[in-house]
């Protein structure tokens, strides 16, 4: 099997990485934190209109470039790199994702304006009761004449603070926890009726707590079949787990170089700390970790077709939840108390491993998965 990347993603990462070390160093990317909206919308333009890389995952019929789940695991590794608060995976992952899936007039509508840079999406398939189960909707859409009623409320529903579109499932039928009667809709995020509380992530990412009172939706909102929703949403969350798995390996890979970096400048007892064994022997151990990432996250990415995906994701995001905690952990020993200040770089790398590592799936609900057989 060749594991070399083609021409084309050997361009799309050094041209993203090219722009987000001028876009997105560290002063730069704490004053956009602390813009209203805490993000830059002039970054996310650019990456569609300068870059064109929005549509590199994207099939050519909506105008995009044909390329696949790899050519989102590059992109998403120099996203991690740079701890970039783009919303990648919400709306090309896994808003885009749905409406290939499902076609249509609404994704010949919409696809070419998520490429464009014109349509971001919040996916909201999580709910307070349910932690990590898609198929426990408390959330229902009842059948109004030609269209729905949305009431429920979907939790920490990453970008919806800014998105243009709310992709999240709703119950049509069946119990609250049973996998036949849940059903996937598109709504405008203007829609009367819904209702966001924004707030920021300890990661600096926005989120919002959303609330359906009432909301009327039009048919055309329903996406796929009534009720047969759950295996496209397992699906998307499958591959926005591995799209992350790469985020998380880049950032792992840039905080293991931050803290060589700084083993080698700090001095205690007149030499640099980085001489000493324990220290060398840590920093060792922190590039198998980020090594081992690597390799998981391609396996995982390459095994998205697979007949036994959820084994092979689950394979993949367990290994790569311990590793990204204990190397952020260990990087952040190294440098001392420093580490977790807001002034030094490595504290913001640790702070968005940890948001990684209970996004889609913590080490806990993936070893259960993997020991279900599921």
């Amino acid at each position: 099997m060749d594991f070399n990347f083609s021409e084309t993603q050997v361009m799309l990462r050094d041209t993203l990485s090219r722009y987000l070390a001028d876009t997105y160093d560290f002063d730069k990317r704490a004053a956009m934190l602390r813009r209203d909206g805490g993000r830059d919308p002039g970054v996310w333009k650019a990456l569609a209109t300068e870059l064109g890389i929005l549509g590199a995952a994207l099939p050519e019929a909506y105008g995009g470039f044909g390329g696949g789940p790899i050519d989102s695991m590059v992109l998403m590794e120099e996203f991690g790199r740079a701890i970039a608060v783009e919303p990648y995976v919400a709306t090309v992952v896994q808003g885009a994702g749905a409406l290939v899936e499902t076609g249509g007039a609404v994704a010949e509508a919409l696809v070419p304006g998520i490429i464009a840079g014109e349509v971001i999406l919040g996916a909201g398939f999580y709910e307070p009761q349910g932690r990590y189960n898609p198929a426990d909707v408390a959330t229902t859409a009842k059948a109004d004449g030609a269209g729905w009623v949305l009431n429920g409320h979907k939790a920490v529903v990453v970008a919806a603070p800014y998105a243009t579109h709310l992709l999240v499932s709703a119950r049509t039928g069946g119990g609250q926890r049973e996998a036949d009667g849940v059903s996937l809709f598109l709504v405008e995020a203007g829609q009367k009726g819904v209702v966001r509380r924004d707030y920021p992530c300890v990661d600096g990412y926005m989120a919002s707590e959303i609330y359906f009172e009432n909301a009327a939706i039009g048919a055309e909102a329903l996406l796929g079949a009534e009720g047969g929703a759950l295996p496209l949403i397992g699906k998307l969350l499958d591959h926005a787990a591995m799209a992350q798995c790469a985020e998380a390996t880049g950032a792992m890979k840039k905080l293991h170089e931050l803290t060589l970096d700084y083993a080698k400048q700090r001095k205690q007892f007149g030499k640099a700390i980085g001489d000493f064994q324990v220290i060398q022997h840590r920093l060792v151990d922190m590039f198998m970790e980020a090594e081992q990432a690597t390799s998981m996250t391609l396996m995982g990415t390459l095994r998205l077709d697979d007949a036994e995906r959820p084994k092979w994701v689950s394979q993949a995001k367990a290994k790569i939840n311990k590793g990204a905690r204990a190397l952020g952990q260990w990087a952040v020993q190294t440098h001392g108390g420093i580490g977790i200040t807001q002034e030094l770089p490595a504290g913001h790398y640790f702070k968005r491993l940890s948001i990684i590592e209970t996004q889609f799936g913590d080490f806990d609900w993936h070893m259960g998965r993997l020991e279900a057989g599921l």
